[in-house]
């Protein structure tokens, strides 16, 4: 009942379009840019749901405060302590090896603000997992979800960081003043 609504919502009332040509493995790392609006993660939510897909996803710590917070959990939510630096890369990267199924969705620009100096948490549970990456990009202006790239990283972190921030380089958030993949 819920996939059905989220796909009318979506695709009828909202008017968005996805495609995405990549296959899901059992393991992965999404990689969701650009990032500049609250809207983002509830356009994702209504993917996510619609296409019948299950995934966690890291956010601030701020934001699992009562009521939200037992919601956020409920539906993936891992809070994240940005202040502290803590292993969290080494402790999903091993989460996600012990596991036979793990599907994480990551923004690289760590905020909604303007962030030329994308965080690179994502490549390195990707790389010591041995998992790929796929790239989910959200367009506002095209009104699409698009996945047409999977990146499996090398260990050449520039490189791939390269490859992955020409991937976004013409997407439109919600408010493009706020999204840029940096110097390439």
């Amino acid at each position: 009942m819920l996939n059905k609504f989220s796909h009318w919502l979506l695709y009828k009332r909202l008017g968005w379009r996805a495609e995405v040509t990549e296959q899901h493995p059992d393991k992965y790392i999404i990689c969701l840019a650009p990032h500049t609006s609250n809207w983002d993660f509830l356009i994702g939510q209504l993917y996510m749901r619609a296409s019948r897909m299950q995934s966690n996803f890291l956010m601030k710590k701020e934001w699992f405060f009562w009521p939200l917070g037992p919601i956020f959990r409920s539906i993936g939510g891992i809070p994240v302590v940005r202040q502290k630096h803590t292993s969290m890369t080494d402790t999903l990267a091993a989460t996600a090896v012990q596991a036979t199924s793990f599907h994480l969705c990551i923004t690289p620009e760590g905020t909604r603000s303007l962030n030329p100096d994308w965080k690179k948490g994502f490549y390195f549970i990707a790389h010591k997992a041995g998992m790929p990456i796929l790239l989910y990009g959200i367009d506002y202006e095209k009104r699409l979800i698009r996945c047409t790239k999977t990146i499996w990283p090398t260990g050449d972190v520039e490189a791939d960081m390269r490859q992955i921030k020409l991937y976004y380089k013409d997407f439109r958030g919600k408010h493009p003043e706020q999204f840029t993949v940096g110097e390439l």
